[in-house]
């Protein structure tokens, strides 16, 4: 169970670390010129991560205190989708944030994971919330929040984007997002 909670309170403190880097990284896009797109739904995303942390624990905590036997392969999937994230992080540097944000005159981030995909921090994010419970056995919470999260992003989060990036280049204008 000790290692459960240490492995839970470096995730959260990494997820806060980023809230702030992300509102740091909002504040002077607006300030820049940036347009912040609508998302009514923004807060079912902490929901969901916040959700996600605790249901890991009481999950864990319920099973009681075990290590899935796959626990290497699952921890190599939470690396490598973690390092994942952060290259699409770095990447967009000062563009990166938590929300939708279009910026007149950026056109959109074609270097690092972005020159091969279109959203690899939404792709690090989801295998991320799959294996991170996997390594303490929580099968339920890595299904049902990932199966929520690809809801949010596919149903409401990158239709929004999709639509702001159109709209912005109809306007002759770029986009700051993911």
């Amino acid at each position: 169970m000790l290692a459960l909670a240490t492995v839970l309170a470096l995730v959260a403190v990494q997820r806060v670390a980023e809230l702030r880097l992300a509102k740091r990284n909002l504040a002077r896009a607006l300030a820049s010129g940036g347009r912040l797109v609508d998302e009514p739904w923004y807060p079912l995303f902490f929901v969901l991560h916040a959700g996600w942390l605790i249901a890991w624990l009481v999950e864990g905590w319920l099973r009681g205190p075990s290590v899935d036997p796959l626990w290497p392969a699952w921890a190599a999937g939470f690396a490598l989708a973690s390092a994942l994230r952060y290259w699409a992080i770095t990447s967009l540097g000062p563009r990166w944030n938590t929300r939708i944000v279009v910026h007149d005159g950026a056109a959109p981030v074609r270097r690092g994971p972005y020159a091969l995909l279109a959203h690899p921090n939404y792709l690090a994010v989801a295998l991320e919330l799959a294996c991170a419970p996997m390594i303490f056995g929580a099968w339920i919470t890595a299904l049902v929040c990932t199966a929520l999260n690809a809801a949010l992003l596919l149903g409401l989060r990158i239709p929004a984007e999709i639509a702001a990036v159109r709209q912005a280049a109809s306007t002759h204008h770029g986009s700051d997002h993911d």
